[in-house]
């Protein structure tokens, strides 16, 4: 049971809460990675069986590595898999969950998705007796979500963000995709984190990450805000719900000699860990998290189902890890990125 103080918290008090949680975050969540990526014994079989595996789009590492998972365990448990990748098209997607519904395969697996285009089409599949599963897509409409934890990662990564700038400055905030759950849930978790560090401002308006070429539009739109704030110390920080435009803004920052200024995000693509670790590039944090193993916990728990588990819950969490200067090194190991 945790005792909650009745005694009133200072800034500095806070701010010494945020460094240890985001601290045990980090080691903690290391530790249960290791133990997520353990093989597991008595695996179910998939045999004859056909899994269509949907993805909003591949160009992404976080979502190329979780279809990739998909894939290899489907054919691991001695199932046929049927890749199907939108591209980051809304109408390609839409139409390839249509052709699902005709074509009636065992299971599905729905990795990412705008939810309000995806949902009435998983809604279909399941009126049609196909079960559905996702990955970073909770829904009424499917049976089981394999995700980080986006909650508690959300909320460490911000409480990461306040405590490197002392609990006071200007963010510049990217929120492009509110319709995307787990980026939604990320961007809740920073704006109940800043309430309660009132010297903390967020810049308006907030900027609008974008699909394709997300690292050239982050690195235009920082560019062009660094002109309106001249003077080092008016921004702190740049926080963005995955590090693509983190990866952008990050080598604006680096082309304009703002130094000073941090960057934070959310997946743990190569590039972007990289500059974490580097202690000359103005990347504060990453929230990494494991994609390989998000998207084999997916096929795990769709062939536990089909082979009558009815005990699976509603949303399997994995462990994601805060990622900051001084551990980037180890967690690159962690993830096999070193």
């Amino acid at each position: 049971m945790t005792t909650i103080s009745s005694t009133p918290l200072g800034r500095r008090s806070l701010l010494k809460m945020g460094s240890a949680l985001a601290a045990a975050a980090a080691f903690g969540g290391a530790a249960r990675a290791d133990d997520a990526a353990k093989p597991e014994a008595g695996l179910p079989s998939l045999k004859g069986k056909t899994i269509a595996i949907s993805v909003a789009g591949t160009d992404h590492f976080f979502d190329l590595k979780a279809y990739q998972a998909q894939v290899e365990t489907v054919k691991e448990l001695g199932g046929t898999p049927i890749g199907l990748d939108a591209g980051r098209n809304d109408k390609t997607l839409v139409s390839q969950l249509q052709t699902l519904v005709t074509q009636k395969p065992d299971a599905v697996i729905q990795t990412l998705g705008t939810l309000s285009v995806v949902d009435p089409w998983l809604k279909k599949l399941r009126q049609a007796g196909i079960p559905v599963f996702s990955v970073d897509l909770p829904s009424t409409n499917v049976i089981n979500t394999a995700t980080s934890d986006n909650f508690s990662l959300g909320a460490q990564l911000a409480l990461q963000l306040v405590s490197d700038i002392g609990g006071k400055g200007n963010v510049v905030v990217f929120n492009g995709f509110s319709g995307v759950p787990v980026c939604e849930i990320r961007y809740t978790q920073l704006r109940n984190v800043l309430k309660y560090y009132p010297e903390v401002k967020i810049i308006q308006p907030e900027l609008r990450d974008v699909i394709p070429n997300t690292v050239q539009d982050a690195y235009a739109q920082i560019t062009a805000l660094l002109s309106k704030y001249p003077d080092k110390g008016s921004i702190s920080a740049i926080w963005s719900a995955w590090d693509i435009p983190q990866l952008g803004a990050t080598q604006a920052l680096i082309a304009a000699g703002r130094s000073e200024i941090l960057t934070y995000g959310v997946d743990g693509t190569p590039e972007v860990l990289a500059l974490v670790k580097d202690p000359k590039a103005p990347a504060g944090a990453v929230a990494a998290q494991q994609p390989s193993v998000i998207g084999r916990q997916a096929v795990l728990n769709l062939a536990r189902y089909l082979n009558g588990d009815t005990t699976l819950p509603s949303q399997t969490f994995l462990p994601a890890v805060i990622a900051n200067k001084k551990n980037a090194a180890e967690v690159q190991k962690q993830l096999g990125q070193a």
